[in-house]
C-alpha cells in the first residue's frame, strides 16, 4: 500500500541522553538499487556515546555475551490518546520500533551487548534509526540503507487497556529487501545468541537472508532464539503464516511464544494444556516460554516446568511487552547460558524479564518504553518489600 504525502500532528518526541559525541561520521554512501552493500558506510548525524571505540568507529562489543538481534526495524505512529481509531485519534506520536530492534536496545539498556542486523530507508526515518541504535550503545555495523525502497511505517491503535492493533505501509519496505550477500557473517558468528522473529520470513530476499544467517548462526555454536511475533496482516493467508513460522521452528534453542499464538498455530487448541505446548517441543529446543500478558509466564523444558507470575501495573501501551521480556530473558541467557538448566535460576531470569515486560507498558511507544536495569530491580525490590 503506498503512503501518500499526508501531513500528521506529531506530538512529544523521542527521550535520549544529551549528545555528546565522541565520533561523528561526515558522510554517507547512495549505492544504485540492486547493488548489494558489504561494510556499513554510516549516515551523517551518527554519535556514538558512553563505549569503547574500535579502529573502524564502532563500539566494541563483548563476543562472549553479544546478542545479535535480526530482522525488522520501523517507526511506529501511536495515537495520543487511547480508545480511538486511527481515523478519529487527533495526533500520533512516533516511536522507533521492530521487534528485533526493539530486543536489541533493551538488552543495552540493561547493560548488556547487542547487535542488530537489517536494512532500513536511505530516508530521514531510516538514518533516525540507526541515530537511536547508537544512542542505545546498539552496534549496527550490520545495517543496510536501501536507496531505492522507504522505512517502513505502522501505525498502532491502542484500546483503552493498551493493547494494539496494527496497520502497515510497506509495499515493499527495506527490511524486507535484505539480501544474503548484504549479511555481516563475522558479526553473526561471534555472537552467543541469534535473535529473529517470523517478519523477516515472509518476502524474498529476506526470506534466504533470514535462513542463511541462522544457519550460519548454528553452524558456529550460537545459540538461536526464535519469537514469532505473529502479524498476521503482513502474511499473504493464515496458512502461510504457520507454514513460515513452522518452517524453522526446529532450529531454535529458545522460543518465545504466545497463548494466542500457540492457539493460532494448532488452529484453535488450548493453550493452557501442557500437552499441547508440550508438542511444540522439537530434539534440539532447551527451552520454551510462553507468555500470558498481565498473568506472567511459563517455562517448559526436558526436565522441568513452571509458571512465573507477573507484576501488576496500570498499562498505557503493550506494544514493546514481549521484545522488553525477551530481552530480560536474553541478557540473562547470553551472560551464563547454564541458567536454563538450574531451575531456580531460570525463574530468577524470568523474574526480572517479567519486571522488564511490565515496566514497558507504562509508557507509549516500544523502544522509548524499555526499561533501564537499575528501573527493573528497583520494581523487583519494591514487590517484596
Amino acid at each position: 500500500m503506498a503512503l501518500h504525502s499526508t501531513v500528521f500532528p506529531f506530538v512529544g518526541g523521542l527521550t535520549s541522553s544529551p549528545r555528546t559525541p565522541s565520533v561523528k561520521f561526515g558522510h554517507r554512501t547512495a549505492r544504485a538499487p540492486g547493488i548489494s552493500c558489504p561494510p556499513l558506510v554510516l549516515p551523517p548525524r551518527l554519535h556514538v556515546q558512553g563505549k569503547a571505540i574500535s579502529r573502524d568507529g564502532l563500539p566494541e562489543t563483548k563476543d562472549s555475551s553479544l546478542v545479535v538481534c535480526f530482522g525488522e526495524m520501523l517507526i511506529d505512529f501511536v495515537p495520543t490518546i487511547s480508545g480511538l481509531s486511527l481515523a478519529d485519534a487527533p495526533a500520533f506520536k512516533k516511536a522507533p520500533g521492530g521487534a528485533p530492534a526493539n530486543v536489541a536496545v533493551g538488552i543495552a539498556r540493561l547493560g548488556g551487548s547487542s547487535a542488530f542486523i537489517g536494512k532500513v530507508g536511505e530516508d530521514e526515518f531510516g538514518y533516525m534509526l540507526a541515530d537511536i541504535l547508537k544512542e542505545n550503545n546498539v552496534n549496527n555495523q550490520g545495517m543496510r540503507f536501501d536507496p531505492g525502497a522507504r522505512t517502513a511505517l505502522a501505525f498502532v491503535t491502542l484500546r483503552n487497556d493498551g493493547e494494539r492493533e496494527f496497520m502497515f505501509y510497506r509495499n515493499p519496505s527495506a527490511d524486507m529487501l535484505l539480501k544474503e550477500a548484504e549479511l555481516d557473517f563475522d558479526l553473526i558468528r561471534k555472537a552467543k545468541v541469534l535473535h529473529y522473529g517470523s517478519i523477516s520470513l515472509i518476502t524474498e530476499p529476506c526470506k534466504s537472508a533470514h535462513i542463511a544467517a541462522a544457519k550460519a548462526a548454528k553452524d558456529a555454536g550460537v545459540v538461536l532464539s526464535f519469537d514469532p511475533n505473529l502479524r498476521l496482516p503482513l502474511w499473504p493467508s493464515a496458512d502461510s503464516a504457520r507454514e513460515g513460522i513452522m518452517s524453522i521452528w526446529n532450529m531454535a534453542d529458545i522460543v518465545k511464544i504466545s497463548e494466542e499464538e500457540i492457539s493460532f498455530l494448532t488452529k484453535g487448541e488450548d493453550p493452557y494444556d501442557d500437552a499441547v505446548v508440550r508438542k511444540f517441543f522439537h530434539p534440539n529446543l532447551k527451552l520454551l516460554l510462553v507468555t500470558e500478558g498481565p498473568d506472567g509466564c511459563r517455562y517448559y523444558t526436558k526436565e522441568f516446568s513452571g509458571r512465573v507470575k507477573a507484576f501488576k501495573v496500570d498499562p498505557v501501551d503493550t506494544t514493546g511487552a514481549g521484545d522488553a521480556f525477551v530481552a530480560g530473558v536474553l541478557s540473562h541467557v547470553a551472560s551464563d547460558f547454564s541458567l536454563i538448566q538450574d531451575e531456580d535460576r531460570l525463574r530468577d531470569a524470568l523474574k526480572f524479564a517479567n519486571a522488564c515486560g511490565a515496566l514497558s507498558v507504562t509508557q507509549r511507544g516500544a523502544i522509548p518504553s524499555l526499561p533501564t536495569r537499575e528501573a527493573v530491580l528497583n520494581t523487583i525490590l519494591k514487590s517484596v518489600a
